[in-house]
């Protein structure tokens, strides 16, 4: 029997979701013997792979590169799990949405930099119009809220998805929970 190929990623948040992830201790041994982790902030791959089984996204969309990187990694995963508040509300990243990009920007940039004021133009990419919550741009299977979601809900999803079945999320967790 094959493993799970299995993926995770950080889009705009604060990697509190992949903290907990790290926080399944000695349960990541077990579960590494279930999948394969083909792709994460938190090893050495590059490049989004293709045929992924299972996908968790932490963070919301908010720069032109999140988006892109959103849409491919839908086209190439069977099962996408918007994971944490951020990504599924857009949570903390969505404070700046009542403001322009521009003016965001300028704040950080011009008006709080002793330094060089500028907004960069290069390696940032530019921002987004909002910050949005990832099921605005692509279709999500399965969302997983909390900030972030405690490591004992990412296991419990994890297992039972491994397992060919869909966790009842009222159980597990709750927003900011």
């Amino acid at each position: 029997m094959s493993k799970a190929r299995v993926a995770t990623l950080w889009l705009d948040g604060c990697s509190g979701c992949h903290m907990s992830i790290l926080d399944l201790d000695e349960r990541l041994l077990e579960l590494a013997g279930k999948m394969d982790l083909v792709f994460s902030p938190l090893v050495d791959i590059k490049e989004f792979p293709e045929n992924v089984d299972v996908t968790l996204v932490e963070g919301a969309v908010s720069n032109e590169e999140d988006l892109e990187k959103i849409q491919k990694v839908r086209a190439r995963s069977r099962l996408l799990v918007s994971l944490g508040d951020c990504a599924v509300t857009a949570n903390v990243p969505s404070m700046r949405n009542p403001f322009s990009a521009q003016a965001v920007l300028d704040r950080a940039y011009v008006e709080n930099a002793t330094l060089n004021p500028g907004a960069p133009r290069e390696v940032v990419p530019p921002l987004l119009p909002q910050a949005r919550p990832i099921h605005e741009f692509v279709k999500v299977d399965m969302f997983v809220p909390g900030c972030p979601p405690s490591a004992d809900t990412i296991y419990t999803v994890l297992t039972e998805i491994l397992a060919g079945r869909t966790p009842k999320m009222s159980t597990l967790t709750r927003f900011g929970a």
